[in-house]
Parts: C-alpha cells; sequence; structure tokens
C-alpha cells in the first residue's frame, strides 16, 4: 500500500520543487519516504523531519511500535552486555534511550552522536532530569562522516536511524572503521513483517492510522507519514544483512521481533 503525501519541508525550495529539479538533473539519487529526491538533498530534509518531531520522539516511537520498542531496546540491551569496561558509540541515539538504558546496565562510557540539535537537546534535558551529569557525551555530526579515529569503541549501536541515512553502505563502512577489532555492531531497525497475516494489519495501522495520530497528538501528520514510508523502502533483514557483510563485518546474524516488524542485527569487527 503506497499512499502519496507531500511533506511539509520548511526550505527555500518546496519538496514538489526539488521532486521536479531531481527529474531534470544528472545527480545521484534516493528515497525521501516514496518521494525521489537528490542524495545531497535528503540530509536537510531528514533532518527537518526529526526536529519536529523531537520533542515527542519517545511518543513517536510508542505509536509506531505500538509501545513495544522499550522490550526490543532492552533486547538490545541483552546482545551488548553493557559493562564498565566498554566504550560505546550510540549512532542516532539523540534523545538517549539506549544512553541510558546501557549506563543502568553497568555501562560507564556512552558517546551519543546524532545529526538533530534538537533531539540532542531533548536527551541532554532527559540526562539532567535523570540526574545523569557524567559517564555520557553529546556530539552532533552525520553517520556517514564519524570525526572519530580508526579502532576507537568497544561497540557501536544504532536504533531506529540507519534507514534514514541516505548512503547506508558509507555509514557501515564508517560502523567498522572506528570499531576496535572484536567490536561489536548492533542496529535494531523496523523490518520486513514475516508472520502470516501481520502484514496487513500493521500496514493498515502505519498509513491509514499513525498519520492521523501523528496529526493528532504532535500537530504533524506529514512526518508520520514519512516515517512510516521509510520503514517500507528499508532493505528486508537479508538484503540489510548483506549490507553489513559487504562493510566488511564477520558473523553477521538477525534476530525477529514482533513477527519481524523490527529486527536486531549483530555483526562483529574482524
Amino acid at each position: 500500500m503506497e499512499t502519496h503525501y507531500t511533506l511539509r519541508y520548511v526550505s527555500k525550495m518546496t519538496l514538489e520543487q526539488k521532486t521536479d529539479d531531481t527529474a531534470k538533473s544528472t545527480e545521484p539519487t534516493t528515497h525521501f519516504g516514496f518521494q525521489t529526491v537528490r542524495e545531497d538533498d535528503k540530509v536537510d530534509m531528514v533532518r527537518g523531519v526529526f526536529d519536529s518531531v523531537a520533542p515527542k520522539y519517545d511518543l513517536m516511537n510508542d505509536l509506531m511500535s505500538m509501545g513495544i520498542h522499550r522490550a526490543w531496546k532492552n533486547r538490545l540491551m541483552t546482545k551488548l552486555r553493557p559493562h564498565a569496561g566498554q566504550k560505546l558509540l550510540d549512532v542516532g541515539g539523540g534523545t538517549g534511550d539506549i544512553a541510558f538504558k546501557y549506563l543502568e546496565r553497568g555501562g560507564k562510557d556512552v558517546t551519543v552522536f546524532d545529526i538533530n540539535d534538537e533531539m540532542l537537546a531533548v536527551g541532554r534535558d532527559r540526562a539532567i532530569d535523570k540526574g545523569i551529569l557524567s559517564g555520557v557525551q553529546w556530539m552532533q555530526g552525520n553517520a556517514e562522516e564519524l570525526p572519530f579515529e580508526d579502532m576507537t569503541f568497544d561497540a557501536y549501536t544504532i536504533a531506529f536511524c540507519i534507514r534514514n541515512v541516505t548512503r547506508i553502505d558509507k555509514a557501515l563502512r564508517e560502523a567498522r572503521r572506528v570499531l576496535k577489532p572484536g567490536g561489536h555492531f548492533i542496529c535494531l531497525e523496523f523490518s520486513k513483517v514475516v508472520q502470516p497475516g501481520l502484514a496487513q494489519i500493521y500496514d493498515f495501522y502505519s498509513f491509514s492510522v499513525l498519520p492521523k495520530l501523528g496529526e493528532m497528538i504532535a500537530s504533524d501528520r506529514e512526518s508520520y507519514q514519512y516515517l512510516a514510508e521509510s520503514i517500507r523502502k528499508f532493505p528486508d533483514q537479508n538484503a540489510f544483512k548483506a549490507k553489513i557483510e559487504t562493510a566488511g563485518f564477520g558473523q553477521a546474524t538477525y534476530e525477529n521481533l514482533t513477527g519481524g516488524i523490527a529486527s536486531i542485527h549483530s555483526a562483529w569487527r574482524t
């Protein structure tokens, strides 16, 4: 089910103009939900979405996962096995959900890296509210160009972010670069439903219910529509596993969660 909506996007050009220009351009293109846009435009467009939803990001995850994302993140932590000697890079984790769970489970050193200042601001405020004043660093930047030396981190996590990255292959290569030999890569992402009968229910919820909830609760139908579309454009479990392997990781596996609504991908830096 692919219903096309025009996303509200604040810039010098409207999305319709960008799409028209894309058709005339020979520059590399990519998807932005179900729209085709220039690669160089997508970063700012995604930033616009998450700047809009940042104040209600946790609510957004509750709506998109029907509240189950908390259990999925706990499962990620079980795979990660935080401990005091571990140095973690959490990419796209601006609001701090993964970082806080990591610290609660015994981790001591986490860098939260996100392209959206608004998301990082929410995370920093939450940290202060929780009394977390040490053990976590907040940095702004692009997952495709990590500002860290080679072999810096013991683990790399990315939750509900990589499908929004423009050049996924490049981000995966960067993930491997900054991990130490034997470092653990873990990605939690919405995926392709594999349970019979669930796909139709999930599609109805995603395209008929979720945007309406976004409009009612967050006054932002378009961003929630984009997020639902972005899930359908993301590679399925096996295709994404192949990308991880192509980036140079070893022992790549995945675990389906809730019938494949989400999956956790795990691999190691060899």
